[in-house]
């Protein structure tokens, strides 16, 4: 009976000695070791039993081993010896306790649900399954108190024992370290509004991308804003005549020479050659030079009368060496008193939208 006063007492005391228990997570996967007092309390029957030797109550101690499987499950393996008082003998009855128990851990409590089997020598051989409730107190994240009542059901004869016991049990091996999670990233900073970039002459390219500005607005452009230009040819030619054995030039003729310079004043890169040409009568050195003065006179109105600078014409004087129409014939021969000029450029266009 002390010792049933015993165990009530320190099972009252257990909660001053907790501390912050392990969590199931840490405790899992390590293994542990107890050692225990019990009270033993023999099924009522048996103290009358002869074959029972009158078991009533007693003491006893031994040791657990086990492991923790996961969180909520942990196995063990029980060794105990007992110590029965007896009514019919005149000394305790010994004997010992073997068995295997589950231990299922209450998540929100300090307790867990014990079953098992076990093997008796107290009295008799035989065999009981048990089912039990435990209490378990933490002092640090190693040692635990623990307090336990079971009852032990006969298997093999017919019984129903109940016992209390009272430990320390130790977990060996450390919680593993808690990672404390690392802080969240600070926000990014939210971007800064894209500046409004306008297209000031309109031609559907930012002024930002723009390398061309002011462009019509009629024109089509490129990616850069630049306008799109083609380019074609355009020419111009000139045909004079001349009387026979004659260098003046024709005022009839001045009209279309003055449409030469225009052409050349519109294009100013371009220059023109005044080719000077004679009929196939008389000489040829005299024709050659009367060609000369035939282009020479032409070039003349050109720089003189429409202001064309002298460096862009060249008058080159050809004699019969480059005839119109061949024969011998009046309508050859006037054909062939003539100078010929001929300007080419090149004109670049913007394409419309």
């Amino acid at each position: 009976m002390k010792f049933k006063t015993s165990a009530i007492a320190i099972m009252a005391a257990l909660p001053l000695f907790a501390t912050a228990a392990p969590t199931g997570e840490q405790l899992q996967d390590r293994a542990f070791g107890s050692v225990f007092g019990e009270y033993y309390q023999a099924d009522k029957d048996k103290l009358n039993s002869a074959s029972w030797m009158g078991q009533d109550e007693g003491s006893g101690y031994g040791f657990n081993v086990g492991y923790r499987v996961n969180e909520s499950w942990a196995i063990r393996a029980e060794v105990a010896r007992q110590f029965i008082d007896s009514d019919l003998v005149a000394y305790d009855i010994e004997g010992n306790r073997v068995g295997v128990d589950l231990n299922y851990y209450l998540s929100s409590l300090p307790m867990y649900i014990v079953g098992g089997v076990k093997n008796f020598t107290t009295g008799q051989d035989a065999s009981a399954a048990n089912i039990g409730l435990g209490l378990e107190i933490f002092t640090n994240d190693n040692l635990a108190f623990f307090a336990e009542a079971n009852r032990y059901q006969g298997i093999s004869k017919s019984f129903a024992d109940v016992g209390v016991k009272l430990g320390l049990t130790y977990h060996f091996g450390s919680a593993p370290a808690v990672v404390a999670p690392e802080p969240a990233p600070a926000p990014a900073p939210a971007p800064a509004p894209a500046p409004v970039v306008g297209d000031a002459d309109k031609d559907g390219v930012t002024d930002d991308k723009d390398q061309c500005a002011d462009t019509p607005i009629t024109d089509k452009v490129d990616t850069v804003g630049c306008s799109i230009f083609t380019e074609s040819s355009v020419s111009i030619n000139l045909n004079a005549q001349f009387d026979n054995d004659s260098a003046v030039v024709k005022s009839e003729y001045h009209a279309d020479i003055e449409k030469l310079a225009n052409f050349l004043k519109r294009f100013p890169n371009t220059d023109v050659e005044i080719g000077g040409h004679a009929s196939n009568v008389g000489k040829p050195a005299y024709n050659l030079k009367l060609s000369q003065r035939r282009a020479d006179a032409v070039a003349d109105v050109l720089v003189n009368q429409f202001g064309i600078d002298r460096s862009r014409v060249k008058a080159v004087g050809y004699g019969v060496t480059k005839p119109k129409v061949a024969g011998n014939t009046k309508a050859a021969h006037a054909a062939n008193r003539r100078i010929e000029g001929v300007v080419t450029a090149s004109v670049k266009e913007a394409v419309q939208r």
